[in-house]
């Protein structure tokens, strides 16, 4: 058995096994990532589907993911190659691509305007030693890394990475410890935590999916947005600011309990945002 030092669940796996998240394995005493450099999904995707707004807007990004997350969003639109029964299943059905091989492919694809390789799809870095790797090839490329990921990792995980990193988009999933604990499965704690750090290295976005009954109130969203504001620094002198976007909830995998969120809750939160940050975009409407 050996602990696993990845996330909020220090997992202690047994030999042979694999940790709640589905992709970290141990052997021989070993905590190690099962999923190393097998990909369940690879596509050319515009930054902004990321999204990042604000980072090289109107580029496209080779974009990678793998399988395995420590998060259970009932309404996760991935669930096929995150939740861990069917992550498992997908472990004979993945291809195996080096680092060596997807930095080729990333600078092979740059003819075609690709920045570099987004990691994304399921949650990447319950396998961040795949990124690690990769992402110090692409950058000897001169290309860009960018992460999509939950922010559920420890900063000691974070700070391995961070080098080689130069955008995130960030789930800040909502704003209430009962919200990221009885419905997700999380730790809001360790989200902030990971934003904090995050911010002071390099472009960061987050984003938070607005599900009715759950996370749509105007007081929860103006405590998010302050909070985020004040990660902000010289604002007004084009100092490091942390745009938001606020998505729309559609029922799918385990949540269909209740209809789609408003578009007109989207935009109103979308205001109340404003008036605490700079930059707040809507998304799915």
């Amino acid at each position: 058995m050996a602990y696993c030092n990845v996330c909020f669940r220090h997992c202690n796996i047994p030999e042979g096994k694999t940790g709640f998240c589905g992709a970290r394995t141990c052997q021989d005493g070993i905590v190690t990532a099962d999923n190393y450099g097998l990909v369940t999904s690879l596509a050319l995707d515009p930054i902004e589907k990321k999204p990042l707004t604000r980072f090289m807007p109107g580029s496209i990004i080779l974009s990678a993911g793998s399988y395995g997350c420590n998060l259970r969003c009932p309404f996760c639109q991935n669930s096929d190659i995150s939740w861990s029964e069917e992550a498992l299943k997908l472990r004979n059905r993945t291809e195996y691509i080096s680092p060596e091989d997807l930095a080729y492919t990333a600078e092979y694809y740059s003819k075609d305007g690709n920045i570099g390789v987004a990691f994304t799809y399921n949650e990447p870095l319950v396998g961040w030693e795949y990124i690690r790797d990769t992402a110090k090839l692409v950058h000897d490329r001169g290309m860009k890394n960018v992460l999509v990921t939950n922010g559920t990792a420890s900063e000691e995980i974070l700070l391995e990475i961070i080098p080689h990193i130069d955008a995130m988009n960030i789930d800040l999933k909502g704003f209430t410890d009962r919200y990221y604990s009885d419905v997700l499965g999380g730790s809001r704690e360790m989200t902030m935590r990971f934003i904090e750090t995050a911010v002071k290295h390099c472009h960061v976005e987050l984003t938070c999916l607005i599900v009715p009954g759950e996370n749509d109130s105007e007081s929860e969203i103006a405590e998010m947005s302050r909070w985020i504001a004040s990660l902000e620094t010289g604002r007004e002198e084009g100092g490091r600011c942390v745009p938001l976007h606020i998505s729309r909830f559609f029922p799918r995998f385990h949540m269909t309990d209740r209809g789609p969120t408003p578009v007109s809750t989207v935009y109103r939160l979308a205001e109340k945002a404003r008036e605490h940050l700079r930059y707040v975009y809507t998304g799915n409407c």
